[in-house]
């Protein structure tokens, strides 16, 4: 890792795979979903053939729209890959480990969002002001949630560096399946799926201008930089995802590549099921009832931090 050139090489073949990964993770989760409400739904790899037209399609700016517009998908692309090199993916550390941590890959989440919301308050619809607002507001309580449930693994194992406590879960694999691991665990898991915009939070499939959120704001973006921000937002996913593995259920990270491959990809594949399941077994709720359970994953993290400190 000391040689910059290697290090460079280890950070571009990491976002690539995480990048590549991205769409069909998302394709796997709308396959599988589709399954289990009974209908074919659209192939796994669906979502690469959408971004490839979108990329090859002219940009479109609303006339009201100014260089805050234009800049916004560059600005949500560029934290979403700097996050992706944050958390450990297949080895350890991650590229970025040396200059950033977990409080980093919180602040660039935020810094994308704030991208997005700004971008659609600049168009002047009224529909992307209030996916804008309401993306705002549940922002507000996801990351307080977020922070409490990496301070609860960070008290646990000596700071907030997402690879150092990988890889004091594998030394010591036990410490996983302890209380505050597991309520952590739990609330963070709720804060990844609001993060990501899924099923019961927002609705990643539909354009109902009373229900969405994350998609209101990107509602009068298209051709090139609407695929840019899709796939910007399927990467935010997957290392989403990435970073729940790394801070709780790293086996197979630094393992021979084979093996790490096959692990990653398997609990991709899980995580996908999984997520498939929630949304075909839950319906969206009310925007005025995601407090309640974005509060209860904060609890749940206050009461982590609560049993690190305990038990420490």
């Amino acid at each position: 890792m000391s040689d910059p050139l290697a290090t460079t090489a280890l950070a571009v073949v990491h976002l690539a795979m995480l990048a590549g990964l991205a769409p069909a993770f998302s394709g796997v989760i709308r396959t599988a979903k589709a399954r289990l409400q009974g209908r074919g739904g659209p192939p796994p790899l669906q979502p690469y053939f959408d971004l490839w037209k979108l990329l090859r399609k002219d940009t479109i700016v609303p006339a009201p729209a100014s260089a805050i517009f234009r800049a916004a998908p560059g600005v949500y692309a560029a934290t979403a890959a700097a996050a992706a090199l944050i958390v450990p993916f297949l080895w350890l550390p991650a590229p970025l480990a040396p200059w950033a941590d977990a409080l980093v890959l919180v602040a660039l989440l935020a810094l994308g969002r704030f991208a997005l919301a700004l971008a659609g308050l600049d168009t002047g619809s009224s529909f992307a002001g209030m996916g804008a607002s309401r993306e705002v507001a549940v922002a507000s309580l996801i990351e307080p949630a977020l922070l409490l449930a990496i301070f609860a693994v960070g008290i646990a194992s000596g700071g907030t560096d997402i690879g150092a406590t990988s890889a004091w879960l594998l030394e010591e694999p036990a410490r996983s399946i302890s209380i505050g691991q597991l309520l952590a665990f739990a609330a963070l898991a709720v804060v990844v799926v609001a993060e990501t915009g899924r099923v019961p939070v927002d609705n990643p499939d539909t354009h109902l201008e009373l229900t969405m959120i994350h998609e209101g704001m990107v509602l009068e973006y298209a051709g090139r930089d609407l695929g840019i921000v899709q796939w910007a937002t399927q990467l935010k996913q997957v290392t989403l995802i990435a970073l729940l593995i790394a801070l709780f259920v790293p086996a197979g990270i630094g393992s021979v590549l084979p093996i790490a491959v096959l692990a990653v990809v398997a609990k991709l594949a899980v995580a996908a099921g999984a997520l498939a399941l929630i949304e075909s077994t839950n319906a969206k709720l009310r925007i005025l009832r995601l407090p309640e359970l974005l509060g209860a994953a904060g609890a749940l993290a206050a009461l982590a931090v609560a049993a690190a400190v305990v038990i420490r």
